[in-house]
């Protein structure tokens, strides 16, 4: 099983609206199977303006599946959703990172 941590820096005032979609973004992705995502934000830490989600997958073949459209089924309607929804992220992020975890126990 591993872990997939995404971690987004945020412009300034903008948390709250990557917040809103990536907490939407949770439901779609649990509504399609795909798990429940974690999301975070700091209270103390490098950077402030910081978002992190957490998910599980079996392995890196499901994750890159999942990447790719392939993983889980998700009806034309909840697809639909997951693009209106993301549209214009990029203007609230000034950049990100992932970081895949092996989990032990």
């Amino acid at each position: 099983m591993l872990l997939v941590r995404e971690i987004m820096y945020c412009k300034p005032g903008k948390v709250r609206p990557m917040v809103e979609k990536f907490v939407a973004m949770s439901a779609l992705m649990e509504k399609a199977g795909q798990g429940k995502m974690r999301v975070m934000t700091d209270l103390v830490g490098e950077r402030y303006w910081t978002i992190v989600s957490e998910f599980e997958v079996e392995n890196l073949d499901a994750f890159e599946k999942m990447m790719s459209g392939q993983g889980a089924p998700m009806d034309a309607e909840t697809m639909k959703q997951m693009d209106e929804l993301m549209k214009g992220y990029h203007d609230l992020v000034e950049f990100g990172r992932r970081e895949i975890y092996k989990l032990e126990n």
